[in-house]
Parts: structure tokens; C-alpha cells; sequence
């Protein structure tokens, strides 16, 4: 038998938290869960404790640490709280991987603990790259850690990169389904819902997620991930909408020749290859049909409806802590559309002020980083309420 991999998986609430755990349940000889934690998904936490009884769980929000301590208490786990108790869990010397599925900047420390205490890292955190790209890079590099994309498109990219040793990248084919509003109008996108824009064609994810999938945010999120995972300039990197997300992402060589991986709209498969790379498991899910489909689409993407993508391309361009300032100011619009306090054209006008008003830090340590993402979001919460 095998050695079972024992994972931290940081989010284990959210959806891809849920579907890696669902990755063990099909697969417990090759995968044990050591730890879970949750933002504040109290009720689903203790009862995915319950289940799978790690040796440590960890809720951030610190105002539920006693219900959880107390729900826990008939059980031999750990139970902790708060944001610095999940950086200092991962560096446990009993975990192999951790899977980074926190939501947005909260990512950020416990990647860098992980990767100081030379885990494997299962990437699902985007914004870990976004904010802070040149410094998780040069710790991989300093540490040598592995670093192994979860999303579907950079699985994708890293699955075609598989097998090529040094070939050059010539370019990179990021594909974006266009979310729910691809063929909506400027007059028409004034006047969506919340409930419009988390009505997702194909994908079920997370409702922040969702939302950065509907304004194209996401793709440059994905993007400057992209950029910092294979080493490549911004120039090299084409987004292209494809409305039936079958081809997850492609890589074009110097040759001419472009490689791409396709799959049904599911993240199992990405999760499943970053967690037992680099080997492929039997899998009795759905698989893909090509006759399903009668037609595959490409179309670019309109950078003047959705201008929160040609602002991912503007962030990384600039460098040092714009990206961190648009990630941070993104977080809080979104935040603030979910709660119908703005309105959804908005979110990109709440980024852009953040862009133009924040201090620009060219070279950032990592204090830079924290001091800027608490500035940017001070300065979007203040833009917010000039638009009551």
C-alpha cells in the first residue's frame, strides 16, 4: 500500500475545499486529511471535523472559537483560532501538501509559512500570486518547493508543459467562458443584480469568485498568476473567451505548434492531478464527449464593457504593489456589490480610483504588502460611500 499524503486543506468550507475532500473520499488510501480550516463556516467546519476527524481544525474568525472548541470537545483534535494560528499549523512537520483554497489576500501568510517549512504547495489561491508574485516565486525557488496549480486553466497550462523540458513558451492561450453578462451591453450591465451576476453558465464556484468571473476580473487574476507560475512577460499571455469552457487553456511553442487540454467544466480533474502528480488516477467521473458538442468558440474579450481585465494588464505592467492595491480594492467592491451596495459597474470604478490614489511602492517587501492592502482597502471602503 501506498503511503497516504496528509494534507492541510486552508478553506476546507468553500468549494474547492469541498471537492478536495470529496478527491479523498474516493481516493483514502492515497490521501489523509490532517487539517481543515474555515473563515467563519462554523456549522459546515465542525461537522467536516466531525467526519474526517484531523488532527487539527481552525476557524479565523476568532468570535466562533469557543462553539467550535466546544462542538469538538468529545474529540482528540486541536481545535485553534485566528488568522496567525493557520500560518503557524502549516508548518507542522506531519503535512505533506497543503492546499491553499482560502479566499484572497488571507492566503498570503500561511502560503509563505508553507512554503518556508518546504510543503508542497496545491495552489488554488490566486490572489497569493497576484499580491505578491515576485516574493512567493523567490521563496519556491530559495526553498525548493513545488508549486502546483489547482485552477483549471493553469492545471491545464501545466499539464501541456508536462513532457517538454526546456522548450520555450512562445505564448500562452488563457480561455475565459465570459461569465454570465459576454453578451450584455454597456446600457444592459448598468442595471444587473446580484443575482444576475452569480448565475454562472457553466461553472459552480464561490460566490466572490463568481463575481470576479462575471466582470473578467478572475481571467486577470489568472493572468498575472500565469505570469509568475510559467515565467513569462504579459506580452506572451492572450485571454480568449470560450463560452463552452471545454479547452481549460493552451500553450503555443516556437514551432507554431499549440498544445491544450480539454475536459468537462469540473475541477475535480485539476484537484485530483495536483494532488497525486505526477501521476494520473483512475477517475469514474463524467468524461468528456467531443460529439456533445457540435461547435467550439473563440472570440476575444471586450476590455471597454469588462475594463477590470485591462486593468490586471495596466497592475502588472506597472509592477511592485499595484497589483496588491487593484487585489485589495477588488475584494472590498465586490464585498460591497454582494451586499447591493453598489452597483455592479462600479466594482471597476472603485479598482481604478484604488489604482490612482494609493502610494505606489516600486520594489514591496512583505510589510510593504500588508501596509498596502490595508490602505487600498481603507481607500475603497472611503470611495464606496462617496457613491451612496
Amino acid at each position: 500500500m501506498e503511503q497516504q499524503k496528509r494534507l492541510a486543506i486552508l478553506g476546507s468550507t468553500g468549494s474547492i475545499g469541498r471537492q478536495t475532500l470529496e478527491t479523498v473520499d474516493a481516493y483514502p488510501h492515497l490521501f489523509e486529511v490532517y487539517m481543515i480550516t474555515a473563515n467563519s463556516s462554523l456549522d459546515l467546519l465542525i461537522e467536516q471535523a466531525r467526519k474526517y476527524q484531523p488532527e487539527v481544525v481552525i476557524i479565523a474568525n476568532e468570535n466562533y472559537y469557543a462553539q467550535l472548541r466546544d462542538a469538538l470537545a468529545d474529540l482528540p483534535i486541536k481545535v485553534y483560532a485566528g488568522a496567525q494560528a493557520i500560518a503557524d499549523a502549516v508548518t507542522l512537520p506531519e503535512i505533506d501538501i497543503v492546499v491553499t483554497a482560502m479566499v484572497g489576500y488571507a492566503g498570503l501568510l500561511p502560503t509563505i509559512r508553507a512554503i518556508e517549512a518546504k510543503k508542497t504547495i496545491a495552489l488554488a489561491n490566486k490572489e497569493t500570486l497576484v499580491v505578491a508574485g515576485d516574493l512567493i516565486t523567490q521563496l519556491a525557488v530559495e526553498h525548493r518547493v513545488p508549486i502546483i496549480p489547482v485552477d483549471s486553466e493553469h492545471s491545464a497550462i501545466f499539464q501541456c508543459l508536462v513532457g517538454e523540458g526546456d522548450n520555450p513558451i512562445e505564448k500562452i492561450i488563457l480561455t475565459a467562458s465570459g461569465g454570465p453578462f459576454r453578451c450584455h451591453t454597456q446600457e444592459q450591465l448598468l442595471k444587473v443584480t446580484r443575482a444576475d451576476a452569480l448565475r454562472h453558465p457553466n461553472w459552480k464556484m464561490g460566490h466572490k469568485i463568481t463575481i470576479d468571473s462575471a466582470t473578467l476580473m478572475n481571467k486577470g487574476f489568472e493572468m498575472i498568476e500565469a505570469k509568475w507560475l510559467f515565467g513569462v512577460a504579459p506580452s506572451q499571455i492572450e485571454v480568449v473567451v470560450h463560452p463552452q469552457s471545454i479547452v481549460h487553456s493552451m500553450v503555443e511553442f516556437a514551432d507554431g505548434a499549440v498544445k491544450a487540454q480539454l475536459g468537462t467544466p469540473d475541477m475535480k480533474l485539476p484537484i485530483r492531478y495536483a494532488l497525486s502528480y505526477p501521476d494520473r488516477l483512475v477517475s469514474t467521473d463524467r468524461k468528456l464527449s467531443l460529439t456533445d458538442y457540435a461547435t467550439l468558440t473563440f472570440e476575444r474579450p471586450d476590455m471597454v464593457r469588462f475594463p477590470l481585465l485591462q486593468y490586471a494588464f495596466d497592475a502588472v505592467e506597472k509592477g511592485g504593489n499595484m497589483p496588491c492595491i487593484m487585489n485589495a480594492a477588488n475584494e472590498i467592491a465586490v464585498a460591497a456589490f454582494l451586499a447591493d451596495r453598489i452597483g455592479f459597474c462600479q466594482i471597476a470604478e472603485t479598482v481604478a480610483h484604488a489604482m490612482n490614489t494609493v502610494d505606489y511602492v516600486a520594489s514591496p517587501l512583505l510589510d510593504d504588502y500588508i501596509a498596502t492592502n490595508s490602505e487600498a482597502r481603507n481607500c475603497a471602503a472611503r470611495y464606496i460611500e462617496t457613491l451612496k
